[in-house]
This record gives structure tokens, C-alpha cells and sequence, in this order.
């Protein structure tokens, strides 16, 4: 995929790291309700970890979620998961 640090990707991206239980939950959350995703390991992608960086005014949070439609959740719960797909 050519548009994983964009605003608008073509798919949903996931910037994540793989210690994070937020991170842990929100991809449990997609492989349970079937939602295809890219996941972005911000440890071993710098460029992802600048481009989280650049997004939220300097931190690095994660999970960062950036959807098509040009909006984002960072560190979402499930619920704020569960509004942005019904």
C-alpha cells in the first residue's frame, strides 16, 4: 500500500506497537467484527512513528486510527470503535 502515511488512505490503518493493550484490544476488536485493516507497527516503522507524531501535535500515541473518509480515533475505546462503524 503507497498511502499508509496520508490522512485519506485508501484503507483503514492501524498504528499500533505490539506491547500496548490498547493496541491489543483494537485489533481484537477489527479480527472480531471482520473489519480488514493494515496494521503499522510504529516500533519498527520510523517513518509511521513520525507520522503519528506529526498528527497528534507531537505524541506518539497508539493507537492512532486513520479511516478513508479522512478521520481519526486515537486510542479509541471499543465503544468509540463501535459508533465510528455503525
Amino acid at each position: 500500500m503507497t498511502d499508509l502515511y496520508t490522512t485519506h488512505p485508501s484503507q483503514i490503518v492501524a498504528y499500533t506497537v505490539n506491547w500496548c493493550g490498547d493496541c491489543k484490544r483494537a485489533k481484537a476488536f477489527f479480527a472480531q467484527n471482520e473489519i480488514q485493516h493494515i496494521d503499522v507497527n510504529v516500533d519498527e516503522d520510523q517513518q509511521a512513528a513520525e507520522f503519528v507524531k506529526q498528527i497528534n501535535n507531537g505524541s506518539r500515541s497508539v493507537p492512532t486510527i486513520i479511516f478513508p473518509d479522512g478521520t481519526k480515533l486515537v486510542e479509541p475505546s471499543n465503544e468509540q470503535l463501535k459508533a465510528k462503524f455503525n
